[in-house]
């Protein structure tokens, strides 16, 4: 009804006009709440049918129970004879529907639009009554408008029904998938005889394919309340730890690599290699391990990196004692010259070791005149003695030195 506070035209009708116009209304409810049903039906064939405890649709019993509520309410309003029975179950009726259309995959513009279909069914029949009992048009008129106020209310009640069922559904999602998350990262859980078995039957709780391959990301926080990037609904993603972490699936077909640039846009952090689902803890392992050389400023820290591009860096840089202790032997020559001198060597000695030229190669990769490279290669030979010319010594000597310009001790070439 009006929500103003002007007066009713109905006010204006004989009583005994509104009382007889209310009863036939009344008495055609349950043929029109069928006839609305039906074409309701008609019209979205996928319409589940639940019945209450007496057997009835519960979609005809809120279409009936709202019809008589609308009418009776019509004649609280213009002073005529009514109740409200049944009128306070409405709310609870309605959000019941909207959970309904929730929980059985449907759309909430669907809701709406059968339920304008009820009310322009309502209004034809109602407008007959009216025309019969020649009911004043400003009344009517009313009438219509007042339809559609109620009808909004209705669709109120649905909504809140719908949302408060999807939210259920959403946190259930989230639960079976941090479940599902927490199965794959383990490393244990998934262990043989059946590791294929065991994911399948999680996975299948939230309707996630288990993939042939997948990798594991790491991401950083860009700020504490930033927005869950869009990964899309079959990138798993748990944005209730400090790090988030992400499960993408066959992460090199389909586009996949461009699609989660874009989606993961402004934030920075690492996803691991393409391992086997039962294997997914390894890949989570080498993205954990690049986010903390991310944050030491040793790989950059401005975009979501990619492992298998800094292979180089996360071999070298992880097993930082074993390195650091093969240094110390390797270059122990060194420790005899002074700091400056000692890097130009490293320097030299290194890209040496990589260009396997002469004199003029090393100076070109080095910018410094052939004389110069000349004069530090005699130095080097004379502090490695034939060591340099052992395959094994220089491997040693190149990895160790690789892993000094990575941590930028030593400049680029």
């Amino acid at each position: 009804m009006p929500t103003t506070t002007t007066r009713s035209a109905w006010c204006d009708v004989p009583r005994p006009q509104v009382r007889q116009f209310s009863a036939l209304s009344l008495e055609e409810a349950p043929r029109l709440a069928e006839d609305i049903l039906r074409e309701i039906r008609r019209e979205f064939p996928q319409l589940p049918l639940v019945l209450d405890a007496s057997g009835e649709p519960m979609a005809l019993v809120g279409i009936r129970r709202a019809i008589e509520g609308f009418v009776r309410h019509l004649a609280t309003v213009s002073g005529a004879n009514g109740d409200t029975q049944g009128a306070d179950q409405l709310p609870s009726m309605f959000q019941e529907f909207g959970r309904g259309q929730s929980l059985h995959g449907q759309s909430l513009d669907a809701l709406q639009a059968m339920y304008r279909l009820g009310v322009k069914l309502a209004w034809r029949r109602l407008a007959d009554i009216g025309q019969r009992l020649r009911i004043p048009p400003p009344a009517m008129y009313e009438l219509a408008e007042s339809g559609y106020e109620y009808l909004d209310s209705l669709v109120d009640q649905s909504v809140r029904g719908y949302a408060e069922a999807a939210a259920r559904q959403a946190g259930e999602r989230l639960r079976q998938q941090r479940k599902l998350m927490d199965l794959l990262l383990d490393g244990h859980a998934v262990a043989p005889p059946d590791p294929v078995k065991a994911l399948t039957e999680r996975a299948a709780r939230i309707g996630w394919p288990v993939p042939d391959q997948v990798a594991v990301g790491v991401l950083l926080r860009p700020a504490r309340d930033a927005v869950a990037p869009a990964v899309g609904p079959d990138v798993l993603l748990d944005m209730e730890t400090e790090r988030p972490r992400l499960v993408v699936p066959d992460p090199d077909t389909g586009g996949r690599p461009d699609l989660l640039r874009r989606a993961l846009t402004g934030w920075s952090g690492a996803i691991g290699p393409p391992v086997a689902p039962a294997d997914a803890a390894k890949s989570l392992r080498w993205a954990e391990s690049a986010v903390a050389l991310m944050e030491r400023g040793l790989l950059p820290a401005t975009e979501v990196l990619r492992c298998t591009e800094h292979t180089q860096a996360l071999v070298l840089l992880q097993p930082e004692e074993l390195v650091d202790d093969l240094a110390r032997r390797a270059l122990a020559p060194l420790t005899h010259c002074g700091p400056a001198h000692a890097r130009r060597l490293a320097e030299t000695l290194l890209a040496w070791l990589e260009t396997r030229g002469g004199a003029p190669e090393v100076a070109t990769r080095l910018g410094v005149h052939p004389q110069t490279v000349r004069y530090r290669l005699r130095q080097i030979r004379e502090l490695w003695g034939d060591e340099v010319d052992d395959p094994d010594r220089r491997f040693e000597l190149e990895l160790v030195l690789r892993a000094r310009r990575l941590r930028g001790e030593l400049g680029p070439p």
